[in-house]
């Protein structure tokens, strides 16, 4: 082999995420480690993300628990990731460097080892505390670049704007946009820098140039992690790896495609050809996938495809020779950079591997797939589907009057669901921004941080009632309160830092987890000392009528058997 392709499996976090909302239980995790573990991927993405809350809310599993067992089953075979949204960490508002550094500590002391860190701005300075307190405590501080596009107007809407005196910007998400922003992230204190392109919008050629740029500037590993919905995932890839990227993110066979990255199985047949070492164990992928099927199957009411990839053993399953010829046809468009033929021809090779086609309508919209979803979600609620047209027609302007936000959790759903108040206000007769959500407020407000272009004076007074732009004051944070549970013996609802850093994170999701569990717990505590006292009890009754007649008359005259201290009657006794 000429070159090494590290390879960072996102199955039991992003995958299920994306696929089966991050329903899967401990125990169907505990079955798979084993097998992980003997796979040996550079790293394994396994916790952040929805899973702390998911596992706590649908689950009542402790997110911290999930952590350390998992720890426990890979031991050091694979590096363990974990996502986080650097100074919002899990949620939407910003939280004081306490809270930050408390977090990644308890994460790392856990068992991670890479913390992935992105900002839904690409404000750096949203990711620095992070970086710190990460490195502080021996991790790799993974910092992201999130991938977005430019708003898409209609040549009209540039017409209007122009004659208006406001011309409509563009090409702001240039390529030398996201090389200087991983530059910036490397003087910080970066240990890797990874694309992340959460939509799967990024063209396989623009992925390649991107790659080619940042290996020049960077003197740190790039990372390329991206989706199929659209359908460029895999070309995207495959351009990423011709381009140089140092590590690539996927999903096994069964938890790959659609919403989710990638396949593992596919991106290693690429590999195969182009004479690249990802060091992946290939003899135990097939028995991973055997079991991962059989939890999907488990899993089918939170499946929205249902639609399972072939089986195939990289070990010992040949391509049919038109399959394997698509595949040194892709390489070749790949470096020749024909894109419409290169994503002709890897949907070409997804389609034999049984994977839902590309999603046309998030292709088109330019959105990611969940906000798409969301929106329509929304609408169906309000009975409005009909309108979806005119709120992904009006998506572009509310984004650019709000300093053009990438478009990925959570400043897409922000989006999102204010371009569905906007419509909603026009179908009802009101000025558009009538009804506005406190996180729309809050963004053009500033105190999320930084937007990519600066937002009018004027259009932030209209929505926040002030000009100026304020940024999140950390001493105005105030801590989640712990109570005491007078009911359950008066204990704290949290016990401990890693508990009171799920209240501060997941303060609705975190108090009925914790209260449920210290209920449980009482009870069987209660439980288990009545069961006592029925024991002994039941012992005392049982020793009293083993004996005879005479025996138990001299007992009670001796008044080893007072019925009051025993609730044995003695007119029962014969």
């Amino acid at each position: 082999m000429n070159r090494e392709l590290k390879i960072r499996d996102l199955t039991l976090r992003d995958g299920q995420q994306s696929l089966f909302a991050t329903r899967m239980t401990q125990a169907q995790i505990d079955r798979v480690l084993p097998l992980f573990k003997e796979a040996k991927f550079y790293a394994m993405e396994v916790w952040g993300g929805a899973v702390p809350d998911s596992v706590m809310r649908y689950l009542n599993e402790d997110p911290w628990e999930r952590l350390e067992k998992i720890k426990a089953g890979i031991g050091d075979a694979s590096k363990l990731t974990a996502l986080s949204r650097g100074r919002n960490l899990f949620g939407y508002n910003p939280y004081p460097d306490s809270v930050i550094e408390g977090f990644n500590r308890n994460a790392i002391q856990s068992g991670i080892d890479i913390m992935r860190i992105f900002d839904a701005l690409n404000d750096v300075n949203n990711i620095k505390s992070t970086i710190k307190f990460v490195k502080e405590n021996g991790g790799i501080a993974d910092c992201t670049v999130c991938y977005t596009v430019d708003p898409r107007f209609s040549r009209n809407e540039r017409l209007m704007g122009f004659l208006k005196g406001k011309p409509l910007p563009n090409k702001i998400f240039t390529i030398d946009y996201f090389v200087n922003k991983a530059l910036e992230l490397e003087e910080m204190g970066a240990d890797m820098i990874t694309i992340k392109d959460m939509a799967g919008l990024i063209p396989p050629v623009k992925s390649g140039i991107i790659i080619k740029m940042m290996k020049e500037d960077l003197s740190i590993p790039i990372d390329f992690h991206t989706h199929s919905t659209p359908g460029y995932g895999l070309a995207s890839v495959l351009t990423a790896i011709i381009n140089g990227a140092d590590i690539i993110d996927s999903c096994l066979l069964n938890f790959a495609g659609g919403p989710a990255a990638p396949a593992f199985e596919i991106i290693q047949l690429f590999c195969d050809k182009l004479d690249i070492d990802t060091g992946v164990n290939k003899s135990v992928i097939a028995q991973i996938n055997r079991e991962l099927k059989t939890i999907r199957e488990e899993l089918a009411d939170f499946d929205s495809y249902k639609i399972f990839p072939i089986t195939f053993d990289l070990e010992k399953d040949k391509l049919p020779p038109e399959i394997d010829e698509l595949f040194d046809k892709a390489i070749e468009l790949a470096h020749l950079k024909k894109e419409r033929e290169l994503l002709e021809t890897t949907q070409a090779i997804e389609s034999y591997f049984n994977f839902p086609p590309p999603n046309e309508k998030v292709r088109l919209a330019e959105i990611p797939g969940g906000m798409y979803t969301n929106m329509l979600a929304q609408l169906k609620q309000l009975k409005l589907e009909s309108l979806l047209p005119r709120v992904l027609e009006i998506i572009p302007s509310v984004r650019l009057s709000a300093g053009c936000p990438p478009l990925v959790t959570p400043t897409s759903q922000i989006v999102g669901v204010q371009a569905v108040n906007c419509v909603q206000d026009e179908n009802s007769g009101k000025p558009l921004y009538t009804n506005k959500s406190i996180q729309f407020v809050n963004l053009v407000k500033g105190f999320y941080g930084k937007t990519p272009t600066p937002i009018d004076p004027a259009f932030r007074k209209k929505i926040t009632g002030s000009p100026k732009e304020i940024a999140y004051d950390p001493a105005a944070y105030k801590k989640q309160e712990n109570p005491s549970l007078d009911d359950f013996g008066g204990v704290k609802l949290a016990s401990n830092e890693k508990e009171e850093l799920l209240l501060e994170l997941f303060p609705a999701v975190a108090n009925t987890f914790l209260s449920s569990r210290i209920e449980s717990k009482y009870m069987a505590e209660v439980n288990a000392i009545e069961d006592e006292k029925r024991k002994k009890l039941q012992d005392a009754k049982d020793a009293y009528n083993s004996l005879s007649a005479e025996e138990k008359r001299a007992k009670l005259e001796k008044g080893l058997y007072n019925y009051q201290r025993t609730t044995i009657n003695p007119e029962n006794h014969d």
